[in-house]
C-alpha cells in the first residue's frame, strides 16, 4: 500500500477518537480489515505512528493510568492540514486498477463537512468521466484481445462506480450519513467497543487537562 494511504488511515484514526491511545488505534484499524485490503499489518500500525509523530502530525503523551503507562495520541495542527489534504486526494484520484485510497478515505467521510465532501465526490465523477475515456482501448490497440477484454472489465466497473457515486451524492445533499459538525445520530451496539473507547477518551481528556494546569504536557485540540 502507498506510504500515503497508511499516513491516511492512521491520522484518520487519531482524529476520529483523539485522546487515543495506540491498542485502540490498532483494534479499530484491524476491524476496518485494513489487513486484507490496505495491507497495513499491526506492526505497521505502530511504526507509522511513531513516524507520524517524528514528522509532528501527532503528540504522544505517556500517561500514568492506574499504575501503567500508557501512549495516548492527539493530531496537530500540521496533522489536520495533512489529513485535509490526503483525504481530498483520495476521493478525487481515479486509477484503474487500485481503489485503495478511495476506500480508506471515504472510510473517514465523517471527517469533512457536507460541502466538502460533495465537492470531493463531483470532482472524482469528472475525473472519472475523463479517465474511462482515455483508457478505453480502441479496435486498433496493439494488445491480445484478452489484455483488452480484461481492461474494460475494469472499466465497466468504474462506469457502475459512477452510478453509485451519483446516488451517493444525492443522498449527501438530502441529509444522510453524520458528517463533521453534525450532530452524530448512528448508535453503536451495546456490545461495541467503541463504547469503551468514549470512556477512555473523556478520562483521557481529564487526565490532559490536569496536566496542562500542572505545567506539564498540554493538549492540542
Amino acid at each position: 500500500m502507498a506510504v500515503h494511504t497508511t499516513r491516511m488511515l492512521l491520522l484518520g484514526a487519531v482524529a476520529m477518537f483523539e485522546p487515543v491511545n495506540g491498542y485502540q488505534i490498532r483494534r479499530e484499524l484491524v476491524s476496518w480489515h485494513v489487513d486484507e485490503w490496505a495491507n497495513l499489518g499491526p506492526g505497521s500500525i505502530y511504526s507509522g505512528l511513531s513516524t507520524l509523530e517524528k514528522l509532528g502530525q501527532v503528540v504522544r503523551h505517556d500517561l500514568d493510568d492506574d499504575g501503567r503507562t500508557v501512549a495516548v495520541y492527539e493530531i496537530t495542527d500540521a496533522g489536520r492540514g495533512e489529513l485535509a489534504r490526503l483525504l481530498g486526494e483520495g476521493l478525487e484520484t481515479v486509477t484503474l486498477f487500485n481503489a485503495v485510497a478511495f476506500n480508506a478515505a471515504f472510510g473517514m467521510l465523517p471527517l469533512l463537512a457536507r460541502e466538502v465532501a460533495i465537492r470531493h465526490l463531483e470532482v472524482r465523477i469528472e475525473v472519472l468521466d475523463r479517465s474511462t475515456e482515455e483508457w478505453d482501448p480502441g479496435a486498433g490497440e496493439l494488445a491480445p484481445p484478452h489484455a483488452v477484454h480484461g481492461v474494460r472489465h475494469w472499466l465497466e466497473l468504474l462506469r457502475e462506480e459512477r452510478s453509485w457515486l451519483v446516488r451517493t451524492i444525492e443522498r449527501l445533499r438530502a441529509g444522510d450519513f453524520d458528517l463533521a459538525g453534525e450532530p452524530w445520530r448512528w448508535v453503536p451496539p451495546t456490545d461495541d467497543p467503541g463504547r469503551q473507547m468514549q470512556a477512555d477518551r473523556e478520562r483521557y481528556r481529564r487526565m490532559l487537562a490536569g496536566l496542562a494546569a500542572e505545567g506539564g504536557s498540554a493538549p492540542v485540540s
